[in-house]
Parts: structure tokens; C-alpha cells; sequence
């Protein structure tokens, strides 16, 4: 006899007061390739942040740092993010230039406008501008060990990252929710003269706190009181602890969430029970990977270890909203861009990172079936309804004002297997909806209709489709 999966209000999220933000991907580095192209563009809002695709509404902009003009050592096509800021040798200063980052931009209000009334707009930074930085370079330190914001810039990186919020929020009439002023400060990834545009080391503690306080008043001095503060981006749940534990009381005070990647995830329940505790919202803001689940899945590897991820994610941590990394990690393109070649198709076989990837030559953007898992969460858990944890490779969620549960179930067996779901706490009676994504790109199923279901005992059991991702709506 399979094991029952009792969805009950009992096991509903607590954070941010039980309501669920959403989903999401930061923009870089992908919307600066194809931010050029209104086609690309324009395709990339509708696939990502309508409802007619993925209906995300978290977008995550870059606020970048440019690089020194001799240095030639970034290689990815995709991630030298303009700095807001350059060189005026007239005036013997630096000065702010609008236009640097237009490709991002395109994207960013395409895909604000396509989000309609759900959309959640963050700035983060990856970097601080590399005349900031103690190595003048934006990749990194030449000791990644060591903190990469010069002692004398902790003003002048909070009043940049604060005057390109403002003007993207005043100026460019994008409401800003929220910012992160690191990103995975904790590590040793970023050195001097890599291939990317990725982090800057701020030691936990002091530094750290530094960099938060002087941020939010910054904001909070031009009248920005909506935009949340957000610390510190860590790369795994273990590190995001040790941070936040390092935080002093007035750190604490200012910051309104905490968010997390989940690249480790050792302390992952520890660090949800941990928020709870301090009563802060907490997001899980960046994941991906190249990796496969399944038995003999196909293209359906990546998106099954991609779903399990999600729920294993969300179960375990309990965050308020769940954020890929980029949707768009592979470019096609005779050219190249600016002066490097980009890497091609990637082996949708096997792992890869994103879920789509952008044909530059024919300006198309094509799917995976990553894509297709993404939607099967995004397309119907949505803003305002309420985690409901569950087990066995499943997640749930409940809508109070339409009465409605959704759960979202994997099956990563090579063959059809049984579930049986508990729904006591609920109507004992009524419809349910299916939803499924399985097989291949070319004749496998993609967000499937499936017979619905007609039930009348709050014990019900579902069949899960060999190498499957399923969406059960239970009205």
C-alpha cells in the first residue's frame, strides 16, 4: 500500500504572515545578450513573465559595475553588466551615464509591464564599480578572502546603488520593492581577472553591516520607505546563518527580509526555523544547476531533477518566494558579442543550466523541458495563496478566496505509479484538474490537459505518468 500525502492546514507556511510571493529569475546576465533585439526582447517578457508562459513575477536587475576599459578578461558574452557610471575626462570625475545599461533595461520594462499587477522588481548587486574596488577590477579581489569594497567606499557604492534605484523607480516609473546590496559576499568565488561579473567579498560582521546600514539609509533618505531592505544573498542556508547571527541589533532592525541561495543546503531547515523564530520574511533567491533525475528520462532528466529541487526547496526551507538563477544560460550566434563567442546550444539530454536558450541568428528563443517543470509550480501556485508542505516528492498550496489546492507531484520512475493524497481538512467533494508535463520536446506532453477527475471522498488516488511532472488542481 503507497503511503498517504495528507495536504492539510496544518502543515501551511507561516512566513510572511502564510502568503506566498511568487517566482522568479534575476535578469542577468541574459537580458543584457538579448536586450538589443525587440524581438528577443519582446518574446522573452511573453515566454517568462506573462501569463500565456511561465507568469513569473520576480525580477531580480543587476545594478552592475562595469569594468576597467584596458582589462579584457571577461569572456562571457553575457556578463560584462555595464557600470552606471563612467569616466568624464573633461570634468576629471566620474559621472553617471543613463543609457550604458539599455540592454538590461529593454528587458527589465518589458518584462515589468508583461508581470501586470503581480510584478516584484529587486535590484541587487553583483558588483561594486570597478574604481570602487581595492583589485580595480569588478570580477574580484586578488585575495578573494578578503573584502573588495575600498574602506573609503562604503558611502559612495550605498549612494550609487541608491541613486540608480531611485532613478529606475522615479525616473523610469518602475516601482522598486526591494534591495539587496550583495550577493554571496561569504565566499572566495571572486578573483581578480575572471570571466565574470559575479560577487564582492564583504566579511560577515562588521563589513557587512556596514555595507546594509549605510544602504538603507541612503533609501530611506530619499523618501523610499516601500522598497524593502534585504540582506545578504548568501550562496548556501549554512553561510546565510552564520551571517545573519553576526548581524548587530540595528542591522536587524533595518533589515525587512532575509534572502538565500541554495547551492549548499546543509542548515536549510535551520535557517527556515531560524527566520520564523526572528519573525523576518525570507526568500530562497537563487538556484540552478546542471544536473538530472529520472530513470532513463531523456529530456525530461533536467526537469525532474529541476521540479524535485523546487519542492525539496520549499519544503525544507518554507520561503515566501523561489527564484532561478537565469533563465536563459546558452546563446546561439554567428557574431558572438562584444568580441567573444558564445558557447552554442547546450545537450538537452544531459544537465544545463537555465531553461531556455536564445538562437541569436534567427532571433528565437527556444524551450526546454526545465521550461515546461518551471511552469507546471509558476502557472498555478500563485502570489496570495499559502504554502501547504507536504511529502514524497510533492508540493501543495491552498487559495482561501476561490477555495481552491493545487499540488504539484513527480514521479521519477521509469514506470506509472499510485499516490494517495488526504484532504480531510477540506471539501469532501468536487473536481479536480490535470496538468502534465513528460516525454520529450517534439512529442511529449508540455503543460498537458488531462482528463479531470471527479471525486466525492476526501481519500483520493492519483496516477503519476512514468517520468512526470503533474499539477493536480482540486477545486
Amino acid at each position: 500500500m503507497c503511503n498517504i500525502i495528507k495536504i492539510s492546514i496544518d502543515n501551511a507556511s507561516t512566513t510572511n504572515n502564510g502568503l506566498f510571493q511568487g517566482w522568479g529569475t534575476s535578469l542577468c546576465w541574459w537580458a543584457l545578450r538579448i536586450g538589443y533585439s525587440p524581438v528577443l526582447t519582446k518574446k522573452s517578457a511573453k515566454l517568462f513573465f506573462s501569463d500565456k508562459g511561465l507568469n513569473l513575477n520576480i525580477m531580480r536587475y543587476n545594478i552592475g559595475g562595469g569594468d576597467d576599459p584596458t582589462h579584457k578578461h571577461i569572456k562571457r558574452t553575457d556578463s560584462m553588466i555595464p557600470g552606471w557610471m563612467k569616466y568624464n575626462e573633461t570634468s576629471d570625475n566620474f559621472i553617471y551615464d543613463y543609457d550604458a545599461d539599455k540592454n538590461q533595461l529593454n528587458v527589465l520594462k518589458e518584462c515589468y509591464n508583461a508581470s501586470g499587477d503581480n510584478a516584484f522588481v529587486e535590484v541587487f548587486s553583483n558588483s561594486p564599480p570597478y574604481f570602487m574596488c581595492k583589485s580595480g577590477c569588478s570580477s574580484g579581489g586578488k585575495d578573494p578572502n578578503k573584502n573588495k569594497l575600498r574602506d573609503d567606499c562604503y558611502d559612495e557604492f550605498a549612494k550609487y546603488l541608491a541613486d540608480v534605484t531611485e532613478y529606475i523607480n522615479n525616473s523610469l516609473k518602475i516601482k522598486v520593492s526591494s534591495i539587496s546590496p550583495m550577493n554571496e559576499p561569504d565566499t572566495d568565488f571572486w578573483h581578480y581577472l575572471s570571466e565574470k561579473q559575479e560577487g564582492c567579498h564583504f566579511d560577515p560582521g562588521e563589513s557587512q553591516n556596514k555595507i546594509i546600514l549605510k544602504t538603507a539609509r541612503e533609501i530611506r533618505s530619499r523618501g523610499l520607505n516601500h522598497i524593502d531592505i534585504v540582506a545578504s544573498d548568501e550562496t548556501s542556508t549554512d553561510k546565510a546563518i552564520n551571517s545573519y547571527n553576526l548581524y548587530n541589533d540595528d542591522v536587524k532592525k533595518v533589515v525587512d527580509r532575509i534572502s538565500t541561495h541554495t547551492y549548499g543546503s546543509d542548515k536549510i531547515k535551520e535557517l527556515g526555523d531560524l527566520m520564523k523564530a526572528e519573525q523576518k520574511n525570507l526568500w530562497m533567491s537563487e538556484t540552478d544547476w546542471s544536473s538530472v533525475s529520472g530513470e532513463d528520462a531523456g529530456e525530461m532528466g533536467a526537469g525532474l531533477w529541476f521540479a524535485q529541487k523546487i519542492i525539496y526547496d520549499i519544503n525544507n526551507l518554507s520561503p515566501s518566494a523561489w527564484v532561478i538563477w537565469l533563465t536563459i544560460d546558452h546563446h546561439i550566434s554567428r557574431d558572438g558579442f562584444m568580441g567573444n563567442k558564445d558557447t552554442g546550444a547546450p545537450d538537452i539530454n544531459n544537465g544545463y543550466w537555465g531553461i531556455a536558450f536564445a538562437d541569436h541568428d534567427n532571433k528565437e528563443i527556444l524551450l526546454t523541458k526545465k521550461y515546461y517543470c518551471y511552469g507546471q509550480f509558476s502557472r498555478y501556485i500563485r502570489p496570495g495563496d499559502t504554502i501547504l508542505h507536504t511529502t514524497n516528492k510533492s508540493l501543495g498550496a491552498y487559495n482561501k478566496k476561490d477555495n481552491k489546492l493545487t499540488l504539484v507531484a513527480v514521479n521519477d520512475k521509469n514506470r506509472n505509479k499510485q499516490i494517495t493524497i488526504d484532504i480531510t481538512d477540506f471539501k469532501n467533494n468536487g473536481v479536480i484538474e490535470v496538468i502534465r508535463t513528460s516525454g520529450d520536446m517534439n512529442s511529449g506532453e508540455n503543460w498537458a490537459k488531462v482528463d479531470e477527475i471527479v471525486f466525492n471522498s476526501p481519500i483520493i488516488t492519483l496516477e503519476l505518468k512514468a517520468n512526470s511532472v503533474t499539477t493536480f488542481i482540486i477545486k
